[in-house]
């Protein structure tokens, strides 16, 4: 009877104070909801002007048969990627959970992100294969086209730049801008390139800028790799380190200790905790201080929003829960029975 009744104090403890949360909550989501529209907006106007910059390097480095304003051309999809997957993050954070997607479409965004990244590495290795043949069989270079075609990427780049620094307090949006200031440096080398070719016909500079653009591509596509598998695979964040969190936590008044833990990320930036919290017996009044302590400390500490914590207390633990360390081995469902 005390396990049922310890039992349904947990439950109800818990509801009331995820309920006064969400209270919270709610209160800042219109404000929320109000900047990811402007972030919304912002980044749909970057998006389209971005695909003009696109469209004028490519047929800029057609005509001025520059691999390096192609190659460039190659890093704008990176921002592209970048400003599309801000955009897709506003728009979502706007859609809600059902009964069938229950943590959202979150994770959209990051399939999408492994294909991008998988893409661009493989454009990376294009461009410094065809960078290997310029160095083998030199081509003509028209400078002048490059630089008209650098000039538009630069302005526009610009522009969308210091736009999209008003709503900086989004960090999908602060990704994306440093993307954007990255393509104006890329297209200032290519009219540094131009003048060189200009100046001294060297063409040979254009494949040597377009193999460092490939390199460009390839690190912060490999970057954007790893971290969707990471996501994909649940890992802990690279942002919480497991031994401070678990000290952290065993370290709030109440808390006797802490297993079965799990952290990961169901989003760039958004973390999940769940995790088994030995406590006294004691009455829900007592325990709700202890999970509001624990809450807060997850929040400003770890940036981990979104924790569920289970309270057990001594003698009706091994009822509740087979795991008695850190970290638990999960099982399917008919494993489980298998074992049973």
């Amino acid at each position: 009877m005390n396990h049922v009744r310890h039992s349904h104090d947990h439950m109800h403890n818990t509801s009331v104070s995820h309920n006064r949360n969400h209270a919270h909550d709610h209160h800042h989501s219109h404000n929320h909801d109000h900047s990811h529209g402007m972030a919304g907006r912002t980044l749909r106007l970057a998006f389209f002007l971005t695909i003009i910059i696109l469209l004028a390097e490519i047929v800029g480095g057609v005509l001025a048969n520059s691999l390096a304003l192609l190659s460039d051309a190659g890093h704008v999809v990176t921002d592209l990627f970048a400003l599309g997957l801000a955009w897709f993050a506003a728009a979502q954070s706007e859609r809600p959970s059902n009964e069938r997607k229950t943590f959202g479409y979150h994770r959209v965004g990051i399939l999408a992100a492994l294909v991008n990244a998988t893409t661009l590495i493989i454009i990376a290795l294009v461009i410094i294969w065809e960078a290997i043949q310029r160095f083998q069989h030199p081509e003509p270079i028209q400078p002048l086209v490059m630089f008209a075609s650098a000039i538009v990427g630069i302005v526009i780049n610009l522009y969308i730049g210091f736009g999209l620094r008003k709503e900086e307090d989004n960090i999908n949006v602060r990704a994306a801008v440093l993307h954007v200031f990255g393509d104006v440096g890329a297209s200032a080398g290519v009219i540094i390139a131009g003048i060189i070719i200009l100046l001294t016909g060297w063409t040979i500079v254009d494949p040597i800028l377009s193999v460092g653009i490939a390199a460009l591509i390839g690190v912060g596509a490999w970057q954007i790799l790893g971290e969707t598998t990471n996501i994909l695979l649940e890992a802990v964040p690279r942002s919480v380190c497991i031994t401070n969190l678990v000290r952290d936590m065993n370290a709030v008044e109440g808390v006797r200790d802490v297993h079965d833990l799990h952290v990961w990320s169901i989003a760039s930036n958004m973390n999940a905790l769940s995790c088994h919290v030995l406590i006294d017996n004691i009455p829900t009044s007592a325990s709700s201080s202890i999970l509001q302590e624990l809450t807060t400390l997850l929040k400003e500490q770890y940036q981990i929003v979104h924790s569920t914590i289970q309270f057990e207390c001594e003698g009706h633990a091994a009822t509740i829960c087979e795991c008695t360390g850190l970290y638990c081995r999960l099982d399917s469902a008919s494993h489980h029975g298998e074992r049973g």
